[in-house]
C-alpha cells in the first residue's frame, strides 16, 4: 500500500526502559534500538515513503554518563562498520544532519564513509540526526545569515539555512515511550506535522504498529490553517 506522505520522522525514545524492564543493561536496550531501526528502515520502504529521519543522538545526550556514551559512540561505529553491505544491498541513501563538532573523528569519520558510499541511491533516503538539536539547527542557520550579509529573509529563505534545506518537512512524527515532548527535535521543520505518540518502547515497535499510524495518518485532515468546505 502507498500513503500520502514523503517524509516520516521517528523520536527513537525508551531503549534504557525496555532494558530495564527485561533486568537488562541500558546498553542492551540501545542495541536492540540499532536493530530496530534496520527493520523500521526496511518497513518505510516497502511503502515507498521516500524520506525517513531518525532523531538518534540529541545535543542534550552529551548529559548522560561517560560509560553510556562511550557505548553509544562505539555502537554506531560498529553499527555501520558490520552492517555496511546491509545499506548497500537495500539500496538506502544515509545522509547525516547535525553538529559535527564535538563528534570524535573515528566516529566522524565512519558516517562520513557510509554518506559518501550511499549518496547516489535516493530512496528511501535516511536522514541521520546524530548530534542534533533543532535550537542549534536554527542558531547555526541564523549565523550564517549572518556572515553572508543578509538584513532580511523570508521563512522560504531561511529554511534554505537549516540542516535539512534539501528535504521535505516531515509529515508525520512518531515518538515511541508515551513521552508527549518534542525533545528539541525539528523546531522549525515540524511547524505542520502531524504528531502519534505510542506507549510502546523504540524496540518493541512492530511493522503492524506503523501500518496502524499510517492509516490513522491518512484519515486526518491537515488543513495548514485553512477552513475547507465539504
Amino acid at each position: 500500500m502507498k500513503y500520502n506522505l514523503k517524509h516520516i520522522s521517528f523520536i527513537m525514545d525508551g531503549n534504557g526502559r525496555w532494558a530495564k524492564k527485561r533486568g537488562l543493561p541500558r546498553t542492551a536496550g540501545h542495541s536492540a534500538g540499532v536493530e530496530k531501526a534496520k527493520e523500521v528502515i526496511l518497513t518505510v520502504k516497502d511503502f515507498g515513503i521516500p524520506y525517513v529521519s531518525l532523531y538518534t543522538f540529541s545535543k542534550e545526550n552529551w548529559k548522560r554518563s561517560e560509560s553510556e556514551i562511550s557505548f553509544l559512540m562505539n555502537l554506531i561505529i560498529t553499527h555501520f562498520k558490520n552492517e555496511f553491505n546491509f545499506y548497500i544491498k537495500n539500496k538506502i541513501k544515509i545522509v547525516h544532519i547535525g553538529d559535527r563538532s564535538g563528534i570524535s573523528k573515528e566516529v566522524m569519520k565512519t558516517i562520513d564513509h557510509v554518506v559518501e558510499e550511499t549518496k547516489n541511491f535516493i530512496s528511501p533516503t535516511v536522514l541521520l540526526a546524530f548530534n542534533y538539536s533543532g535550537k542549534y539547527d536554527i542558531i547555526q542557520g541564523i549565523n550564517r545569515i549572518i556572515k553572508d550579509k543578509i538584513n532580511e529573509i523570508d521563512e522560504l529563505e531561511f529554511s534554505d539555512y537549516l540542516l535539512t534545506k534539501d528535504y521535505p518537512d516531515p509529515d508525520l512524527i512518531i515518538r515511541t515511550s508515551g513521552e508527549f515532548r518534542i525533545s528539541n527535535y525539528f523546531l522549525w521543520q515540524s511547524a505542520y506535522s502531524e504528531y502519534y505518540i505510542t506507549d510502546k518502547f523504540w524496540p518493541d515497535l512492530t511493522k503492524e504498529d506503523i501500518i496502524n499510524i499510517l492509516n490513522n495518518f491518512e484519515k486526518r485532515d491537515r488543513r495548514y490553517g485553512e477552513i475547507k468546505e465539504k
